[in-house]
């Protein structure tokens, strides 16, 4: 018998569930908006789950990511004796191990269209003609970016944008913005999440230097959106550098 109830803590997971198993989640965190409209108990953020809240809702499987959530947290719906699945995503390939891992775990009778569309949409693209230097903002006071081992240094380079802050020993490191503009990157990506950048607020921290405003679910969602994220991205990067 498959899972019939599950809890997720991480947005992009909760997507990919509801897609895939509608009916399957009763509960996932206050930050997960997709797909819209979903109708099930909130549970707090990723970083500050109610462990009390999810205990009640009796979930068969509560879904993490070793990135997102607390190793405390999880520790604890253990004890309470509920299954935690974590997953690891570091890089495009490994997203759609993940996603596979995850939905079979989660009763998914086969693999699902949408993670075969995504799939072929990357191995689709081709070597990028040209590459160009970015640093990646993620947050600012303080300035945080892109470092070492991440999910969206990934995507990014797969499209042709090597951020120079990959061989940083942190994976996201604080970083002045006197210090980003003197690294004289050829772009200036900024997603509108986690941190909201606007075309008002963070470009103009980088006078003289192309910014390119991106979505940030298709920069760090891993689900669904990864079927459109390679043209949306290569979109919004080409604009910038025009």
């Amino acid at each position: 018998m498959g899972v019939t109830r599950v809890v997720s803590l991480v947005p992009s997971l909760t997507e990919a569930v509801a897609v895939t198993l509608p009916g399957a989640l009763v509960g996932a965190t206050d930050w997960c908006t997709h797909p819209a409209g979903l109708d099930v108990a909130r549970i707090g953020g990723t970083k500050n789950p109610r462990v009390d809240r999810i205990v009640s809702l009796a979930p068969d499987l509560v879904i993490a990511n070793e990135e997102e959530n607390r190793a405390a947290d999880l520790d604890a719906l253990r004890a309470a004796g509920i299954e935690a699945l974590v997953t690891e995503v570091r890089g495009v390939p490994q997203a759609f191990t993940e996603l596979d891992r995850v939905l079979t775990a989660c009763g998914a009778p086969g693999r699902p269209s949408w993670l075969d569309e995504a799939e072929r949409a990357w191995a689709a693209l081709p070597e990028p003609a040209e590459r160009t230097t970015a640093v990646v903002p993620v947050w600012r006071r303080p300035w945080m970016v892109l470092g070492r081992d991440t999910f969206a240094g990934d995507v990014l380079a797969r499209l042709g944008v090597d951020h120079l802050y990959a061989g940083h020993p942190d994976r996201y490191p604080r970083v002045p913005a006197a210090e980003l503009r003197a690294a004289a990157p050829d772009l200036v990506v900024l997603p509108d999440e986690p941190y909201r950048f606007t075309a008002d607020d963070g470009p103009e921290a980088f006078p003289g230097l192309p910014c390119a405003l991106v979505s940030g679910r298709h920069l760090t969602w891993y689900g669904p959106s990864l079927t459109r994220a390679p043209r949306v991205l290569a979109g919004a990067l080409r604009a910038a550098r025009r």
